[in-house]
C-alpha cells in the first residue's frame, strides 16, 4: 500500500528559505515574500475520506515541481503514509459518489470507474475513452457513467457493462429529404440507383426492428438533428428519462479576441484566440429535451409557462438606448429592430439533478439576461417545465452560490436563495404551493451538503461574524439548527460516509488550510491531522490584522476592513498609509482565514515595518453580506466603491493618526480597475497608486461576468460610460504604476494599453508602465512577482514618505 510511513512534519517538510533572515522572527524580504511559494510550505489538497471512514487521503504539492503526491491519515493515531503510485488506482479517487443507503461508492481515476468492494476496490472499466460522471441507480448497486456523452451502465452482479443511450445529432436516415429535381431525375432514370435505395431503406427498417425484438442489442439511436448540439444531459437513476440540453448551432458568440505572445520557443510571434467581449452575443440560449429511453421518443420541453419569461425587464433600458443611439446618428427604425426584445426570453440550464427513485428532476434554469432564476420540475405529461420557485432581481440574480438538490423522500427540494435578503437555506415540496426557510438569518449559507443518512443538511456559516465561517447542520424535519465547529477563521467540511466524523479543512490569516477531524456533534474538539507550514514561516512574527467596521456614510451596514499597523504604532503620531483593494469584486478578503491575496499580506506586513498603516476594506459588492451590499454597484461600478474609500481614508485618518496626505491605493484585476477609478475620479484621495492587471473599459470584459452588472453595451450605454475608468482619465493628478501581464486572457493586456494611449492623448506625465511578457492574469513566475512588487515599494516610499 505505501512507500513508508512517516511523521507528519516530516513527510510534510518543505523547501529551504531562499534568504535566510539574521533573526528569524523578522519580516523576510521583498525578495522572498514574493518567492516561489514552496517556502511557505505546501498545503493538502483534494482531501477525501476512505470507505472505512477511518482513513483519510489528500494530494500534495511537490517542492520545486507541479507534480503532487498522494497520502493517508489515520485518523484514530495520525499516522501519516505516502501512497506508492502503483498503489494509487487503489486509493486514488475523484467524482465520488455513494449510493443512497450509503452502503457502496464509486469514483473515477485516470478516466475509468470504480466500484467499492468488501476487501478492495473494484475496477469496472479499462479503456482508453475516459469515463466520467459515475452515479448509481436506484437500486443503489448498479453504477451508471457517461462515456462519449453516451451513458452505461454497469451491473456487478454478472459484471455485464450495458449501453443506454444513444444520442445522435444529426438527422435521421428515415426522414424523408428535401425535394432536390436531379436527385429524382436520376432515379427515375436508373434502375441500379432506385435498387440501391430501395436496399438501403430495407436494411434500415430490419435495423431498426431488430433493436425493437432483440434485447441483446445495444440502445437504438435517437436523432436529435445536425442543428443544435449537447449542452450537457442527465439519466434518471431508474433508466427510464434522459434530459438532453441543447444550443443552437446556428447562434454565433461573436468575434473572439486574439492575444499575441512574443516570446515563444519558435522565436516567432504565435497569436491564440481568446474570448469574446461582452455583449457581442452573449451565451446560446438552452433548449431542454426529455427522451424516454423505453420508447425512444423525444419531446421538446415547453419553457414559456415559467412565470415571467416573456417579461421584458429591460424594456426601459431598450428605450432609453434607442433614443441614445439615435442622437449618435442611427437611423430610429433601424435602431429599434436592432434593440427589439425577444417573444420569450432565453435561459442557461445551470445543473439537472433527478430525485432518489427517478421520478423527477430538479432543473436550476437561469434567465439569459440575468433578472430571473428558476427552480423547475417537470410535468412528464404535459411536457413542460414547472417552476417550484422563482426569484426575481431588478439587479442580477446571484447565480455564484447555486446549492440545491432532493430530500430523501424524492418529493421535497431544498435549495439556496436570498429571498431574505441574505442566502439562506429553502425548501420546497413540489405538491405544496408555497417554499419554507430551513436557514435564514443575517449571515450567509455556503456550499450545503445533504448527509448520507438524509437527516441533516451541512453548512458553512459565518453567524458570530462576517469573517469566521463555522460548520453548522439543520435537522430536516424539525429545522433544528446546530454549530458543530467552533474553531474560528474559515472551515469547509466532508462528512464522513456513515456520517460519524466531519473532516474539516481549518484556516487562519497566518495559517494556510490544514485538515482537521472531528466527531460529528454539537461541542466535539476537532483534532489535527496535518502540519504542513513551514517552521521557517511560522517562527516569523507575522501581525495578525484586527477587523474592524468602518462607519459607512451610505449604507446603515459598516464596512469590515483589516487594519495592519506598526509594530510601535502610536496615534499621536503621524503615519503614512497604504489601501489595498481585493480583486473580483464579489469576493471576501476581510476574513478570519487564509487569504487569497497572501502574499499581499506579507507585503502588508512589510509595509508595517517601515511605518505604513495599511487598510484592506470590504466595499460595496463584496462577498459575504448580503444580496444589498453584492448589487449596490448595479449600472454604476465604481460608484459606491469610491465612496467606501473615502470612509476608509476617513477612518483611518482619525483613528490611527494617517496623515491624509501621505496615502497610496493599488490593488488588482478588480482592484486595478478600483485603483483608476480612485486616481482618475478623486485625484486628492491618493498621492499615488499602483493598478494591476486592470480592467479600463468594461465593453472588453467578458459576457458572464460584466452582463450581470452592467447589463450590455448595446442595450445599457449609459451603465457603461459610468462604469468604465477610461472615461475620466484626465482626472490623473498624482503618480501612477499600470502592471500587467501580456498573456492574461482574463483582462486583456489592451485593457491596459489603451489607457495609456489616452493618456498620452491627454499629454499626462505621472505614469507607467510595466509589462510581463510570459504572465497570465496571476502571475506564475516568481520574478514578475517579485519586479512588480518592488516597483510598488518604489511608488509608495518615493510619493509616500
Amino acid at each position: 500500500m505505501v512507500l513508508r510511513s512517516i511523521t507528519i512534519t516530516l513527510a510534510l517538510a518543505c523547501a529551504p528559505a531562499l534568504v535566510a533572515a539574521a533573526d528569524a522572527t523578522a519580516i523576510p524580504t521583498l525578495e522572498q515574500i514574493m518567492a516561489d511559494p514552496d517556502w511557505l510550505g505546501n498545503q493538502p489538497e483534494n482531501s477525501y475520506w476512505g470507505d472505512d471512514s477511518r482513513t483519510v487521503f489528500f494530494e500534495q504539492k511537490r517542492n520545486g515541481s507541479a507534480l503532487k503526491d498522494l497520502f493517508s491519515v489515520n485518523t484514530q493515531n495520525g499516522a501519516v503514509a505516502q501512497i506508492a503510485e502503483s498503489d494509487w488506482s487503489r486509493f486514488f479517487k475523484t467524482s465520488i459518489v455513494s449510493s443512497n443507503s450509503g452502503q457502496h461508492r464509486a469514483w473515477t481515476y485516470s478516466g475509468d470507474i470504480y466500484l467499492s468492494g468488501r476487501k478492495s476496490p473494484q475496477q469496472v472499466t479499462r479503456t482508453t475513452a475516459v469515463e466520467s460522471a459515475p452515479m448509481f441507480m436506484s437500486d443503489g448497486r448498479r453504477v451508471a457513467f457517461e462515456r462519449d456523452e453516451q451513458m452505461f451502465e454497469f451491473d456487478p452482479a454478472n459484471g455485464f457493462t450495458e449501453q443506454l443511450t444513444n444520442i445522435r445529432f444529426e438527422n435521421d436516415p428515415a426522414d424523408e429529404e428535401d425535394f432536390d429535381v436531379l436527385r429524382t431525375h436520376q432515379e427515375r432514370l436508373y434502375r441500379q440507383i432506385r435498387e440501391a435505395k430501395e436496399d438501403e431503406v430495407e436494411a434500415r427498417e430490419r435495423r431498426d426492428s431488430l433493436y425493437a425484438v432483440d434485447e441483446a442489442l445495444g440502445a437504438a439511436p435517437i436523432y436529435m438533428g445536425d442543428k443544435i448540439s449537447s449542452e450537457g444531459q442527465s439519466m434518471s437513476p431508474n433508466g427510464r428519462w434522459h434530459l438532453v440540453v441543447t444550443s443552437s448551432n446556428d447562434f454565433a458568440e461573436g468575434k473572439s479576441g486574439s492575444m499575441p505572445n512574443y516570446v515563444t520557443a519558435s522565436g516567432h510571434v504565435e497569436n491564440r484566440e481568446t474570448r469574446t467581449r461582452v455583449g457581442r452575443n452573449g451565451y446560446a440560449p438552452h433548449t431542454v429535451w426529455l427522451v424516454d429511453l423505453e420508447s425512444g421518443e423525444k419531446f421538446e420541453l415547453d419553457q414559456t409557462e415559467l412565470p415571467g419569461i416573456k417579461d421584458d425587464p429591460l424594456a426601459d433600458l431598450r428605450e432609453s438606448a434607442v433614443e441614445y443611439y439615435v442622437d449618435l446618428g442611427e437611423d430610429r427604425e433601424a435602431a429599434e429592430k436592432r434593440l427589439k426584445a425577444p417573444e420569450t426570453r432565453g435561459i442557461e440550464i445551470y445543473s439537472t439533478q433527478w430525485s432518489p427513485d427517478g421520478s423527477q428532476a430538479v432543473l436550476w434554469v437561469h434567465a439569459s439576461d440575468n433578472k430571473d432564476r428558476w427552480i423547475a420540475t417537470i410535468d412528464f405529461e404535459a411536457k413542460k417545465l414547472v417552476s417550484q420557485h422563482r426569484i426575481s432581481d431588478e439587479a442580477w440574480v446571484n447565480n455564484y452560490h447555486r446549492g440545491h438538490g432532493w430530500l430523501r423522500d424524492s418529493k421535497t427540494l431544498w435549495f439556496l436563495s436570498e429571498d431574505h435578503g441574505y442566502l439562506g437555506l429553502y425548501t420546497k415540496n413540489i405538491g405544496e404551493a408555497d417554499s419554507s426557510a430551513l436557514v435564514a438569518g443575517e449571515h450567509v449559507v455556503f456550499e450545503p451538503t445533504l448527509g448520507p443518512s438524509g437527516d441533516y443538511i451541512y453548512y458553512q456559516a459565518n453567524v458570530e461574524h462576517p469573517g469566521i465561517y463555522e460548520i453548522w447542520r439543520v435537522d430536516v424535519d424539525s429545522g433544528k439548527a446546530d454549530q458543530l465547529t467552533n474553531l474560528g477563521g474559515v472551515n469547509e467540511f466532508l462528512v464522513s460516509p456513515d456520517e460519524s466524523r466531519l473532516l474539516i479543512t481549518h484556516s487562519e490569516t497566518n495559517r494556510h488550510p490544514e485538515l482537521f477531524v472531528q466527531a460529528n456533534k454539537p461541542g466535539a474538539k476537532a483534532t489535527p491531522l496535518t502540519s504542513t507550514m513551514s517552521d521557517e514561516f511560522k517562527a516569523i512574527d507575522w501581525q495578525q490584522p484586527a477587523i474592524v467596521e468602518v462607519p459607512s456614510s451610505h449604507s446603515d451596514q459598516p464596512i469590515y476592513s483589516k487594519i495592519y499597523l506598526p509594530a510601535d504604532h502610536d496615534p499621536e503620531k503621524e503615519y503614512p498609509a497604504v489601501m489595498f483593494v481585493h480583486g473580483a469584486g464579489y469576493t471576501q478578503n476581510s476574513h478570519m482565514g487564509w487569504p487569497y491575496y497572501f502574499r499581499e499580506g506579507m507585503f502588508h506586513n512589510l509595509l508595517t515595518e517601515r511605518g505604513y498603516v495599511v487598510i484592506d476594506m470590504d466595499f460595496r459588492a463584496s462577498e459575504g453580506y448580503g444580496r444589498d451590499w453584492r448589487t449596490a454597484i448595479y449600472r454604476r461600478m465604481g460608484v459606491p466603491e469610491l465612496e467606501d474609500f473615502h470612509d476608509g481614508v476617513d477612518y483611518i485618518v482619525e483613528n490611527y493618526g494617517v496623515n491624509r496626505e501621505r496615502i497610496g491605493v493599488y490593488g488588482g484585476s478588480y482592484g486595478g480597475f478600483m485603483t483608476f477609478v480612485a486616481m482618475f475620479r478623486a485625484p486628492d484621495l491618493f498621492k499615488a497608486g499602483a493598478a494591476l492587471r486592470p480592467v479600463s473599459d468594461w465593453s472588453h470584459y467578458n459576457h458572464g461576468y460584466t452582463s450581470n452588472i452592467l447589463n450590455t453595451p448595446n442595450i445599457d450605454p449609459e451603465a457603461y460610460r459610468i462604469s468604465s475608468p477610461i472615461e475620466d482619465a484626465e482626472g490623473l493628478k498624482n503618480p501612477l504604476l499600470i502592471a500587467a501581464g501580456m498573456q492574461d486572457n482574463n483582462v486583456f493586456f489592451q485593457d491596459s494599453v489603451l489607457v495609456v494611449q489616452r493618456l498620452l492623448e491627454l499629454k499626462k506625465q505621472d505614469f507607467e508602465i510595466a509589462l510581463y511578457p510570459l504572465d497570465p492574469h496571476g502571475f506564475v513566475n516568481p520574478e514578475s512577482w517579485l519586479d512588480e512588487y518592488r516597483r510598488i515599494l518604489k511608488l509608495f516610499e518615493a510619493n509616500l514618505k
